[in-house]
C-alpha cells in the first residue's frame, strides 16, 4: 500500500521533501564557507530541515487518507510547523537509547527502534508531547513487534538499494559534488517513502484488533 501511495502521489510528496532539503542544501553551502560558526549553523539548519519533512510528510500522509491532496505544499509545511519542537526532542532521545542499546547489545537497540517507531505519527496526528510518545508508540505496538519489525527491514532494505543506485549513477562526478548531491537525492527520494510506511503502519496499528487477534498485514 505504500509503494503505491507513493507512486500515486510522488509529485505531491517529492515537492514537500523537496523544497526543504534543496533550501536546507543550497543554506549550507553557504555556511560552510562561514568557519566554525558556519559549519555548526549548517548543522542546525540540516538538523532543523530533517524534522520538518518528517511532520510535514506525516501531515501530508494524512491530508491524503481521502486518495488525493486537499493541502498544497506550502499548507503541510505551515501545518507541521507546531510540531517540530516535540518532533526534535522525542526523536533525539530515541536516536540516543537507541545507539546506545545498539552498542552495547544490539538486540535492545533493535527492540526500541520497533517500540518507538510510530512516535512521529503519535506526535503529529495526536498532539501528544515528546515524553507522551514514547509510551503510546509501545502500546499501538504492542501484540504486533514482529509484524512492525519486519515491515521495518522491508523499507530499509529497499532504502538501501536505493542509495546503492544513487551513489552508481554519481560516481564520475568528483567526491564533494558526490557526496552532496547524493545526499539531497537520496534525502528526497527516501523521505517520502519512510513517512508513508510509518504513517500507514500507525493507522493500521491504532484500527488493529488487539488480544491475540490476527495482526494486520505490512504496510510496505
Amino acid at each position: 500500500m505504500a509503494w503505491s501511495t507513493y507512486k500515486g502521489h510522488a509529485r505531491h510528496l517529492l515537492t514537500i521533501s523537496a523544497v526543504v532539503y534543496v533550501v536546507a542544501t543550497v543554506l549550507t553551502l553557504l555556511l560552510v564557507q562561514l568557519s566554525v560558526i558556519g559549519a555548526l549553523l549548517a548543522l542546525c539548519v540540516n538538523i532543523i530541515a530533517a524534522f520538518l519533512v518528517q511532520a510535514a510528510l506525516v501531515k501530508a500522509v494524512e491530508d491524503l487518507g481521502d486518495g488525493r491532496a486537499d493541502m498544497t505544499w506550502k499548507d503541510t509545511l505551515q501545518a507541521a510547523r507546531p510540531y517540530i519542537e516535540s518532533v526534535a526532542l522525542a526523536s533525539i532521545l530515541a536516536g540516543i537509547a537507541i545507539v546506545f542499546g545498539l552498542i552495547l547489545f544490539v538486540v535492545p537497540g533493535l527492540f526500541l527502534i520497533t517500540i518507538w517507531s510510530m512516535i512521529i505519527p503519535v506526535i503529529v496526528l495526536e498532539g501528544a508531547t515528546a515524553t507522551q510518545a514514547f509510551e503510546r508508540s509501545r502500546t499501538l505496538v504492542k501484540g504486533y513487534g514482529w509484524q512492525v519489525f519486519g515491515t521495518l527491514v522491508l523499507a530499509w532494505l529497499l532504502l538501501i538499494g536505493v542509495n546503492i543506485v544513487v551513489q552508481l549513477v554519481l560516481s564520475p562526478l568528483p567526491n564533494e559534488a558526490q557526496s552532496t548531491i547524493g545526499n539531497l537525492v537520496s534525502g528526497i527520494l527516501i523521505a517520502p517513502y519512510v513517512a508513508l510506511v510509518i504513517t500507514i503502519g500507525y493507522y493500521r496499528l491504532r484500527s488493529a484488533p488487539r488480544a491475540g487477534m490476527v495482526p494486520p498485514p505490512p504496510a510496505v
